[in-house]
Order: C-alpha cells, then structure tokens, then sequence
C-alpha cells in the first residue's frame, strides 16, 4: 500500500487547554517550550482564538494580540492556527461585518496562518464573510463541519454543507467532534464521503471524553483523512484530544507513519507535566459514558461544571445532564459548539435551577430564536417559539445584514487615553465590558508586590486584628440583609421568595408604638418608662437651683411619620456579574423613582458568558438600586427593591 504519512495539528496552546483548565493557561506558560513545540514537525500549532482572547482578557490581564505576537516571534518554521467563530469572530453573538473584517485582517498580519472557521449552526450565511476576508488576506481558510447526532444529522448534510461551504473558496474541511461522539464507523463513511466528492483536504478533529477518538483516527485514516488533531500527553485524553504520542505509536509500521522529532515531544511533554499539578477541572473523567446522550463538548463540560460550583449547584449536574438533550430538541438540534453549548446549556441550568423550564430565558436565546444566530439544523418547536418571543416572529435572511457597523462606534466610544495600539479597538468592540476593565488594569494595574510590602508595614506596627466571627449561614444572612433593608428604608412590609425559601417581614410604623405625650408641671416621683425602640424623651432642665417652684420643660420628640409602603426585592437567580445598561456608554435601564412594566428589563446578570435580563415581573415603582455596575452578585442576592403598583 502507498504511503501516506497522517500531518498532526498540535492543539495543546489552545483547544486542549480550553478542555481540562477551562482556558487558563498563560502566555508565561507557554514561552519556555514554543521554541520546541516549533521542531516536533507539527503542520500547524492551533494556538489562539476560540475562548482564549476572552479569557486572555477576563481572567488572565493578558493582551491576546500581545499573545499572538509574542509566540510568532519564537515559533518560525511552523504553521499558526486559529479557530475563527464564523460572524461570531471569537465571542458569543454575531457581529458585524466591519469587526469580522478589521479582526481578520489584523490576525492575519500578526502571523496566522491557517483560519479554521465553523459556523455552530453549519449556516453558510455566517461563513462567506469570514471566508471572503481570510481569502483576501492570503491565508488558508478552513471550512468546518459541526459534528451532532439527530433525526437530520445524516451523511447528505453534512456532504451539502461541504459543498456550500466549497462553493465559498475554502481550501480545507474539518470534521470538529466537539463532544467526541464520532463512531469509527461513522468516522470512515463520512471522510470517504467528502473525499470522494470535493477531492479537498480533510481534518479530523476529536475529542476523548466517549474513548473513541483514537479508534475514530484510525478509521478516518484509512478512508483518506489528511491531518489529525492532537496535544501533548499532559494536557491530552479525558475532554480533550488524543495524545501525539498515542498516535504515533498506533500508526507505528502503516502507511500512515509519520517522523516527529521525539526528542522535543518528550521536552514539551515534561514541561506540561510539571505544570498540569492541580490545573485539571475537579471531575473531569478519563471516560464519560453519558456523552452519547448529552453530547457536551469538551470545553462545555469542564466550563458547565466550573460555573455550577459558581452556582454553588454541582450537585445538580445530572439534573443539568438530563436537561440539556431536551432543550437542544426544542431549539432544532443545534450542535453543542460555542455559542450554541452555551446557549443550551445555561437554558439548561436555568430551567434546572428556576424549578420552571423557559421561566427565565437569557437575551442570547431569545436572539437565538428570533433567527439573529442563523438557521437552525430543524426547526424549533412552536410552542417555545410563542413562550420565548410573545408576538414578536423570527427575522429572515443572514444575520448580519441587521448589525449596524461596529468599529466607528468602538473609536467613538473608548477612551484615547486607554488606547495603547489599534487592536485596543477590536477588542472593544468584541468584549466592550471585559475590554474596558482590562484596559483600565493595564493604564494603572495593582502591583501585588507593593501590596505585600504595605501590608508587611502594617502588620509591624499594628496590633493583631481581632479575631473573625464565625461565618453565618446563608439563610440566618440573608435574613440580616432583608432586615436592614426594611430598616432603612422604612419598609413596613417585605416578602421574599426564591425556590422553596420564602421570608416575610412586617414591621410596625413608629407612630404606632410611640404614647401621644401630654403636658406634665412637674416631674414625676416615679423614674418615666420607656418602650423598648422607641425615640427617648430629651430633658431641658433650667440652668437656676431647683426649688419648690422651679420649672421644668419636657420637649418630647415627635415621632417621624412613617408611611406604610409595601416593598419587594428583585432577587439575583444565579451568582454572576451586575450589570444596570446594556453597554458601558448606554443609559441606565432604570433609575430611582422609575415605574416600570411587566416584561421591562431591569439590568443584566452576567453568567456563563451570557447576558441574563432581568425583568419586572409586575407593574411597580423603582424604590432603590442596591448594588453597582461590575458588582459581583450571589445567588438569591437582592438587585432591587421595588413597590408593586
């Protein structure tokens, strides 16, 4: 038989990663192998995009276009590669064209080389702009294919998305298994499939968590794949990718054999093994057996279990597991791929944890069905349709035809004074709220050492702090809040509600408990009793002797009106970030005084990557706003105290 040498992308820098440490590999992670990683012989290191600038810039305070300059810098000979989110470039919506454009553009002139652009949808409509631009920029635009098991996931579709997408003027396909459900046999049918009718070069690209990636390769090898995905042993199996080294083992005396430097594996092997200590999500499985049912991709799983802690819900994941099959059927069967991964899985946790399916809906599923994502696989159901929209109908045509231009608005809006290089802008207009905190970091950025020494200062000459009251509970905590919001805002009654948990709280108003005073001429033999919480009587006494005949003045101190007002609370439903506008130069949703509708917006909760409106319930009056923009808030935490009206 012919040799065929298999090509290995290395995905270690990004999708492995993004898999087991739910993204958080840093740059200084990275420098001391790159010069390695550069002479195993890999056709391509997929090193940047996907959820990475993101993080880079949520969780990291690191520049993802410095990451981008600084790893081309010392990775010479070997090819670089991203992961492109078709119109959603590398976030969780769909953006305009001009962003897709001047993004592109600039990765491009940073150094990759090799754009693999998907669509989570497989809708070509969100795929010929990003294709457009990467071809006019030079560079290797790689078509993608969602890999998902439905009712209309058969061996024609995806066979009629590769053509569509051929047709645009890619110059590669790849298969992305994101859950890692490709069968073998599956594997072989559909490689030969594409081969034989397109003739273009094809990649297989699986994840470990059902166990069957390696035996996936091994068909798809044999039906004519060119390039498999891998990463280093470290950072390999489990969600991730098979290991490099398994591969080459396999293929060890086949056609398929291929020669990577040994040597320099083993070097960035060691390295990933001394960092990887404690890195690894908790609960991450060596082998998954429910992934043929939920079908949660790599990345998805380890992020859906870090942001259920965050909900302090682990123990609610199989709830969540059960769930999400049922939402991705409502919603046509969408790939689990970001952001559709996202989408359903947090309308997962939030039927989960609301006790209510679709009670509350996050703005990015509502886009969702209004068509603003793109066409699903099949069409979502009617009755969730009606529930989630109301009255409204479904867009037609290709999404982004219905954005306005986003980069005059991103130059318009950020601050000169944070702007170091033209990328400052990109990153704006993608991540407005995430950038802006990074970019006021960067201007002036907490130096953890100043820090330690101020408070190694303070520690000398200060005497040790008294010793911490032990933690409440949540329950007997949340009480003491809802009691000093009644209190200070003179609330005579407040009722609170959240799943099971509920709280009422009347008080009296003050009139009520204090005596009406009446004139006296002379004190009383008796000392003068008091109610307990009520304003004590003030005393003037007259600076003369007292005598017989002396007076005494009693000034009594009215008791302050108190008008009875029913209040309530908007309550946070999950622990996430406070948001009161929509974006950072956009007017507050609602202010004090303000009365609002049911169905109006209030702020946004961001959790899970994903903006939560909270809206009014009922017609009522805004009495407070009690937390701030970019506040971290808990679950159950009061956002709002509000009237009904």
């Amino acid at each position: 038989m012919e040799k065929k040498p298999i090509r290995y992308t290395d995905t270690t820098l990004r999708d492995a990663h993004q898999s087991l440490w739910a993204t958080r590999m840093s740059l200084s992670d990275m420098l001391p192998v790159l010069e390695h990683l550069d002479r195993v012989g890999y056709w391509s290191l997929e090193m940047w995009g996907g959820a990475t600038f993101d993080v880079c810039l949520r969780y990291l305070n690191e520049d993802p276009w410095e990451r981008l300059r600084e790893i081309r810098k010392r990775v010479k000979n070997t090819r670089l590669q991203m992961l492109l989110r078709g119109q959603n470039v590398v976030g969780y919506r769909n953006y305009p064209d001009d962003v897709l454009e001047e993004f592109v553009q600039r990765a491009a002139d940073l150094g990759i080389d090799i754009f693999r652009i998907f669509d989570a949808l497989n809708d070509v409509r969100n795929l010929e702009k990003a294709v457009e631009f990467v071809k006019r920029a030079g560079r290797h635009a790689q078509g993608t294919l969602c890999y998902a098991i439905s009712p209309v996931h058969t061996i024609e579709y995806y066979v009629a998305r590769a053509r569509e997408q051929k047709d645009l003027g890619v110059d590669s396909i790849c298969i992305k298994d994101m859950a890692g459900i490709l069968s073998p046999k599956m594997a072989f049918e559909l490689v030969r499939a594409l081969k034989q009718e397109f003739g273009l070069e094809v990649q297989v690209h699986c994840h470990s968590s059902s166990g069957m990636a390696v035996a996936a390769y091994l068909k798809a090898a044999e039906a004519g794949a060119d390039i498999i995905d891998t990463a280093s042993a470290p950072l390999s199996f489990f969600t991730s990718q098979p290991a490099v080294e398994t591969l080459l083992a396999c293929f060890r005396e086949t056609p398929w054999e291929a020669e990577l430097n040994l040597e320099a594996l083993e070097i960035v092997s060691q390295h990933f093994e001394r960092l990887a200590a404690g890195r690894c999500i908790p609960g991450t499985k060596a082998v998954d057996s429910m992934v043929i049912v939920h079908q949660i991709p790599g990345g998805m799983a380890s992020n859906l279990l870090a942001q259920l802690k965050e909900q302090k819900a682990e123990h609610r994941l199989p709830e969540v597991l059960e769930e999400v099959p049922r939402v991705r059927e409502d919603l046509g069967y969408p790939p689990l791929v970001t952001p559709t991964s996202q989408i359903v899985g947090v309308q997962a946790v939030m039927n989960v944890l609301a006790g209510e399916r679709y009670k509350i809906v996050p703005k990015e599923v509502k886009d969702y069905v209004k068509g603003l994502y793109g066409r699903p696989p099949a069409p979502i159901r009617e009755a969730i349709i009606k529930k989630i929209l109301g009255d409204d109908k479904p867009i037609k045509g290709r999404p982004a035809d219905k954005l306005e231009p986003g980069m005059p608005r991103a130059r318009r809006e950020l601050a000169r004074e944070l702007v170091e290089k033209e990328e400052d802008y990109i990153s704006y207009a993608l991540f407005p709220e995430v950038a802006l905190k990074f970019f006021q970091w960067r201007k002036n950025p907490v130096k953890t050492e100043e820090v330690a020494t101020v408070q190694e200062k303070k520690t000398k000459t200060e005497p040790p702090p008294p010793p911490r009251p032990p933690a409440e509970e949540p329950g007997i905590r949340r009480l003491r809040a809802l009691m000093e919001l009644s209190s200070l805002h003179s609330v005579t009654e407040l009722e609170w509600e959240v799943g099971e948990e509920k709280i009422r709280i009347k008080r009296q108003p003050l009139e009520a408990l204090v005596p009406k005073e009446t004139p006296v001429s002379a004190p009383s033999q008796k000392p003068s009793e008091t109610l307990p919480g009520t304003p004590q009587k003030e005393t003037a006494v007259s600076s003369e002797p007292a005598g017989p005949a002396a007076q005494i003045d009693v000034a009594t101190e009215s008791a302050r009106p108190v008008t009875a007002v029913k209040t309530e609370p908007i309550t946070s439903p999950m622990v996430g970030t406070f948001y009161s506008r929509a974006r950072p130069e956009a007017p507050a949703f609602v202010e004090k005084g303000d009365i609002v509708e049911p169905g109006q917006t209030l702020c946004i909760v961001e959790a899970m990557k994903l903006m939560n409106e909270i809206q009014a319930e009922k017609k009522c009056r805004i009495i407070d706003i009690l937390v701030k923009d970019g506040d971290s808030v808990e679950y159950g935490q009061p956002l709002m105290l509000v009237e009904p009206l």
